[in-house]
């Protein structure tokens, strides 16, 4: 088995601290169900977001980094939110595994293979019933995709507002495809079936986080996911499909998705607040400005496009 050399010294404190924004008051015990709420928890309470990435602030892809970042009310995209849940889940005595991931965005016509533009998770060791060999599929860092861990078999897979499918890669020999809701955000991600490392994604996180082709860069997006429900704000459109009592499968409003743009500055940070909870509490005044004036100007761009 090769070695897991992105795992990090237990530190109790950021531990219990990350355990406490996603609302545990003690260690679970490395069990199935500590498995779903912990994930439920996280793609409920830490956004996928790139603000950071309009702020000018740089990160890296160390677990540990990223663990810093969410302790401190912050969010990520990929491999933020999955490199510091993993190292919450090492902690506490999940067997997990890192995985070299490719998205195939709304743009591809084909899957991408293992591009390393996503950091994907597996979690071994915990059979179930929908599981017997034990193996899960462990993504947090996917935006708009899953509210719980899927078990890593074949398989169509409803989670309301969406539904998808998990099927061996026909692109990395050995490895997985997740195919995820026609009506969400991309059309798909194939990751790999051995161990990854920090490194085989720095140069590609480097790449999304600043080159001026990318749409982290492009764009300055979030999203959350609830149950039975997703939240996205692309510069100042704020979408929401589904309702958040998980009953979306039986309401008329399923398929439907509400949208409304953001006016002014204080609803824009009222949203990252309230709606996304994002906590800003490190950035000042004339850094919120600028971000500010950047997402509007994107924004009426896009309007502009539209017409």
């Amino acid at each position: 088995m090769a070695e897991r050399t992105w795992r990090r010294p237990l530190d109790h404190g950021l531990r219990d601290a990350y355990l406490a924004r996603l609302g545990h008051t003690s260690p679970p015990p490395p069990t199935v169900q500590a498995l779903l709420d912990l994930h439920r928890a996280q793609v409920e309470r830490v956004p996928y977001e790139v603000v950071w990435i309009a702020l000018g602030e740089q990160r890296g892809v160390d677990p540990l980094e990223s663990v810093g970042h969410l302790v401190n009310g912050r969010g990520g995209y990929c491999y933020h939110l999955n490199g510091a849940f993993a190292c919450l889940l090492d902690w506490l005595g999940f067997d997990v595994h890192w995985r070299v991931g490719g998205v195939q965005t709304s743009s591809d016509d084909e899957p991408v293979g293992a591009t390393a533009n996503h950091l994907a998770l597996e979690v071994h060791g915990l059979p179930a019933a929908e599981s017997p060999d034990g193996r899960w599929f462990v993504d947090t860092g996917l935006g708009d995709a899953l509210h719980e861990p899927l078990p890593l078999r074949p398989g169509s897979y409803p989670q309301d507002p969406s539904v998808f499918t998990l099927r061996p890669s026909p692109v990395i020999p050995g490895g997985w495809r997740f195919d995820h809701d026609p009506r969400g955000g991309f059309h798909g991600m194939d990751f790999t079936p051995s161990e990854a490392t920090v490194a085989d994604f720095a140069d590609r996180h480097r790449e999304l986080s600043t080159g001026p082709d990318s749409a982290f860069v492009r764009v300055v997006t979030l999203a959350l996911r609830g149950r039975g429900s997703i939240t996205t704000l692309r510069s100042l459109r704020l979408t929401r499909r589904g309702t958040p009592d998980g009953q979306t499968g039986q309401s008329s409003q399923a398929d439907q998705a509400d949208r409304a743009d953001l006016a002014t500055k204080a609803d824009y940070f009222a949203a990252l607040q309230d709606v996304f909870r994002l906590r800003l509490s490190d950035v000042d005044d004339q850094r919120r400005d600028a971000l500010w004036h950047r997402v509007r100007a994107d924004h009426e761009e896009f309007l502009s496009r539209a017409q």
